[in-house]
């Protein structure tokens, strides 16, 4: 082919042209485009910044009564120590902390920090950091565009990738984990954490890094800088402690995370250190609290949080008044303006009756102790059993199966109603049974079988028991006392209530029990049981000890008023 000057020249401006339009679209594509923003504009929005800092409001009186030493810390003397022993050492652990709201989860942990980067031994350091976050408002995207707990990469084809993005480049972006990398990732209401953010979670508390990818990535690109290639290669540091807080019970949360973790308990806060509360609260404000007033507070109060509202508020109408005092009337307009509901609160009674007695139970999220009274009613019958207040029958939930059984509050009357006919030797099938437990809330658990045993000996024969004697525990068919959860609870319910004698399993039996203000004695058989409800008032017949000691396991019966010695 020929080729012509003047096609020659024809081919050469169309490849230079070409060339001119593929430069001119390649410029255009990296210019970034700029904000114009005039400097006096400039200036005076940062005047006006400036302006709204200047300008705060007082300090409300909750963060004015946010704990800032150990002593600040009211009811949580055992947690804190805990969670000392888990973070202060020279090999700190994960740590979960249950309990209900508003009780200092979150100002233990991060005092518990900085105690950890005063001691020689500890890896924690003036560097390490105490970084917070709300598993409830962690926000994500499934594709990984944006995860502000683990981290995310940024990928070219998002908006706003910036001038690597327009080169190809993924930008990894690091997430809380990473800034908490030897620190403290603290996590409240860890409970409520996306599955697949825990399964995420899990893996970087397995590996102590964080591992990324992206589709844009190539370790041969050598348009991508080096600090980039380090993160795709090896990943970013995530050498944390995790300090999660929840709410929920235990068996609530993945065991895996559990299985990762030291689990501590913070406990709900009681009527006196709910005055402590109430008391320190006012003193910040700068206000009297009658003692009264501080009473009906803590009586009204489920939280230390709870305190402090119902504080601030009474406060405000101090102060519409010109009082420096917060009365009683105070405190019981803000509980009935706002529907605070008195707690139920039992108490021994004076005097002693037939067929009643004290059982200890737990309830609430924290697990807190209470005590309650098992009345008992037994008439020449037909052997019918009337269970008011108790749990008859429950529901089980096991994966895709429904399942229906007896409560285990029945359970327990037809295991005592068993154990009185083969033990003692009580038939109690000619008697119409009534039991109840006072108070309108539904009890169930297996833990008073000892207190019904003790309330239905006293119907059926009319005996006074010890009415300064509470009790938990499992009774069997065969009259063996068997363990419960929830003891230690229960003796400082007890305790409060006026108790003097408290009866508990003996695998239950711990100790440091005898540190108590009240006598806690370990049993193991129902005989133990009748022995030590009714032979201190006297009441006891003479004809029905030796039955008793014949009942006992080896045909023992321990001294009368001595405490039973706990198995090893």
């Amino acid at each position: 082919m020929n080729w012509s000057p003047m096609t020659i020249a024809i081919h050469i401006g169309m490849l230079i042209a070409f060339i001119a339009v593929m430069a001119f679209f390649q410029k255009r594509r990296c210019k970034q485009p700029k904000i114009q923003t005039k400097p006096k504009q400039s200036a005076q929005e940062m005047q006006r910044i400036a302006r709204m800092r200047a300008r705060k409001l007082n300090v409300p009186l909750a963060e004015m009564t946010r704990p800032e030493s150990f002593a600040d810390i009211i009811g949580q003397e055992e947690g804190v120590r805990a969670l000392k022993a888990a973070l202060c050492g020279p090999n700190p652990q994960h740590v979960l902390l249950y309990g209900p709201p508003g009780i200092g989860k979150t100002c233990a942990a991060r005092l518990v920090l900085d105690e950890a980067k005063k001691r020689p031994d500890s890896p924690f350091n003036a560097e390490s950091l105490f970084v917070e976050m709300d598993a409830t408002c962690v926000r994500f995207d499934e594709r990984a565009i944006a995860d502000p707990l683990i981290g995310s990469v940024h990928d070219p084809i998002y908006q706003g990738a910036g001038a690597l993005g327009t080169q190809g480049v993924p930008q990894p972006k690091p997430g809380a984990v990473t800034r908490a990398h030897c620190g403290v990732l603290f996590l409240d209401e860890i409970g409520e954490l996306h599955p697949l953010q825990m399964n995420k979670l899990l893996k970087v508390l397995e590996d102590r890094y964080v591992r990324f990818e992206s589709a844009y990535y190539s370790p041969d690109n050598t348009g991508i800088p080096q600090h980039i290639h380090d993160i795709f290669q090896h990943g970013l540091p995530a050498d944390f402690r995790l300090v999660g807080a929840t709410t929920r019970r235990p068996e609530e949360l993945p065991p895996a995370l559990r299985s990762r973790c030291m689990e501590l308990h913070f406990k709900a806060l009681c009527r006196p250190q709910l005055e402590k509360v109430a008391s320190g609260a006012a003193t910040r404000a700068g206000y009297v609290m009658l003692e009264d007033a501080v009473r009906r507070c803590a009586l009204h109060a489920q939280s230390g949080r709870d305190a402090v509202n119902i504080v601030q508020l009474a406060s405000g109408l101090a102060h519409d008044d010109g009082r420096q005092e917060i009365t009683r009337a105070d405190v019981d307009w803000v509980c009935r303006i706002c529907n605070y509901t008195p707690r139920i609160e039992f108490y021994i009674a004076a005097h002693t009756r037939v067929g009643v007695t004290n059982a200890l139970a737990v309830a609430g999220a924290g697990g807190q102790g209470m005590l309650m009274e098992i009345e008992c009613i037994a008439t020449p019958g037909t052997g019918k059993i009337a269970l008011n207040g108790l749990v008859e029958e429950e529901e089980l939930n096991l994966r895709d199966r429904k399942l229906k059984r007896k409560g285990t509050a029945r359970c327990s009357v037809e295991n005592v109603l068993t154990a009185f006919r083969e033990v003692l030797h009580e038939d109690c099938s000619m008697y119409d049974v009534c039991i109840n437990v006072p108070g309108g809330m539904p009890v169930d658990g297996p833990s008073a079988g000892v207190a019904i045993s003790i309330a239905l000996f006293s119907a059926k024969t009319g005996y006074l028991p010890d009415n300064f004697l509470a009790s938990t525990g499992e009774m069997t068919i065969t009259g063996e006392v068997r363990p419960v959860g929830g003891v230690r609870e229960k003796i400082h319910a007890a305790v409060a209530a006026g108790a003097t004698r408290i009866l508990v399993p003996t695998a239950n039996y711990e100790e440091d029990f005898r540190g108590f203000d009240a006598e806690v004695i370990a049993v193991s058989h129902i005989t133990e049981v009748m022995e030590l409800a009714f032979s201190k008032n006297g009441c006891l017949p003479l004809a029905m000890r030796p039955q008793l000691s014949e009942s006992l396991p080896g045909g023992e019966r321990p001294a009368k008023g001595t405490q039973a010695v706990p198995a090893v």
